[in-house]
């Protein structure tokens, strides 16, 4: 068997699948790959169309939004991830920004390192309690879950859910009081969070008209895909003092963003380049899962989750 594999990967799970298959690095003789895992990069028509043996695409992650999901299965090649290696790893990063925004950690720590603060400006950064207050979130997957857990049993916080794919008794099942419309969950919450993935009917799915009905003075956070908000209107909201901060591990176009993006410009607003699955113990859980997902499918197993269906 030959694996093809892109990007950083723990190195165990790499000393792993190396005594099972043959690691290759390059598309240069395609006809011997049976399988990619893939890090960090894109998969196209054209790539699957080089590679006449391959059986399976393995997403190093959750999102398969790289991944040509739709001519893969035109081909009948198996999409398959690994959705939950890195929850709890990106559901602290979502808490943590909540935390940060709440206390406006950012501010005050740009102020402090650049001589900003005294006695009297001090008296001005006041923050928010987060204790007792409404969460909402956005999917109810893994990590929604996770997050979910811990705003209610860290900060007792009543617990909203929307996903029109779920029934409320799942949605009380996976710890969720469920809405019926996204509108109603923004108008209600003082935190929102979304987890879904980056596909058609996802995309700018946070739209402005959306954004009217947030409640005054929320917290946002958005570490699931860049495209499924209206990074403009996102900034109007905190321009406008209608949101009293937000954070973005993910946006538009890809991580890093460009530091010309004018939600920079905002004290308001927090900055990271898609690290919710950057640690040590996710990348690990991670590399380690996908190596063996993509082994059991190529022996025949059952061990792996199948993004797609055919």
């Amino acid at each position: 068997m030959t694996v093809y594999v892109t990007g950083s990967i723990y190195q165990p799970a790499l000393d792993y699948l190396a005594e099972h298959a043959e690691i290759v690095r390059t598309l240069d003789k395609p006809e011997k790959i049976d399988a990619m895992i893939i890090r960090g990069s894109k998969v196209t028509a054209e790539m699957i169309d080089e590679c006449p043996n391959l059986k399976v695409i393995a997403r190093h992650g959750i999102g398969v939004d790289s991944v040509d999901v739709e001519y893969a299965t035109k081909k009948k090649i198996a999409v398959i991830n690994t959705p939950t290696s890195n929850a709890d790893s990106v559901a602290e990063l979502v808490v943590g920004l909540f935390l940060m925004m709440s206390r406006r950690l950012y501010e005050v720590n740009v102020k402090g390192r650049n001589g900003s603060i005294d006695k009297k400006s001090r008296a001005h950064l006041q923050g928010i309690e987060m204790r007792d207050k409404v969460f909402g979130q956005i999917g109810m997957g893994n990590i929604a879950q996770r997050v979910a857990r811990i705003m209610h049993s860290g900060f007792c916080c009543r617990v909203l859910g929307y996903d029109p794919y779920i029934t409320a008794e799942e949605a009380a099942r996976r710890g969720f009081e469920k809405v019926e419309t996204m509108e109603e969950l923004l108008e209600k919450s003082d935190y929102v969070n979304v987890n879904v993935p980056l596909i058609p009917s996802t995309m700018n799915m946070i739209s402005r008209e959306k954004m009217k009905h947030f409640k005054k003075g929320a917290i946002f956070v958005n570490a699931a895909r860049g495209g499924v908000a209206d990074e403009d209107a996102l900034y109007a909201c905190l321009v406008s003092g209608q949101l009293y901060g937000a954070a973005c591990d993910t946006f538009v176009g890809g991580e890093p963003v460009s530091p010309k993006h004018r939600l920079l410009t905002l004290d308001n607003f927090s900055v990271t380049p898609h690290i919710g699955g950057n640690t040590v113990e996710a990348l690990q859980k991670t590399g380690m899962q996908v190596v063996k997902n993509t082994l059991s499918f190529l022996n025949g197993g059952t061990d792996y989750h199948q993004v797609n269906k055919f």
